[in-house]
């Protein structure tokens, strides 16, 4: 007879590494490489504020925040809205976290016009 522990360690780890994919919280840089973010539970919400932007990126700063209202499925991907409070609008919004890359999708206009952006966790 097999002992059963090591299935127990390996499906802990499994499960260990499932939670850890999800995750949304951290620091994470934009693909285009021209600014980071911090993600953070604000209160009932998740905020995302910018902690780096490369010199003479337009329209934005160090410290804008986006205010997420957003949950998590099933699945991982995490949905609801955004609001972008220095720009006075908001959004639909998707997420999906898959180990250290993340992918974050905004549509405005009743889902018309959507922008699709890539990120890497940053240690």
């Amino acid at each position: 007879m097999r002992p059963l522990m090591p299935t127990f360690a390996v499906v802990a780890l499994v499960l260990a590494g499932v939670a850890e994919a999800g995750d949304i919280s951290g620091q994470w840089a934009r693909g285009d490489g021209n600014a980071r973010v911090q993600i953070a539970p604000c209160g009932s919400d998740i905020c995302a504020v910018n902690t780096w932007i490369k010199p003479g990126t337009p329209k934005e700063k160090e410290g804008d925040k986006l205010v997420m209202s957003i949950k998590q499925d099933a699945e991982g991907r995490y949905s609801g809205t955004a609001f972008d409070p220095q720009r006075d609008m908001s959004y639909r919004l998707t997420v999906t976290v898959s180990g250290n890359k993340m992918t974050t999708k905004g549509c405005v206009v009743a889902g018309l016009l959507c922008k699709g952006v890539d990120w890497t966790r940053v240690n």
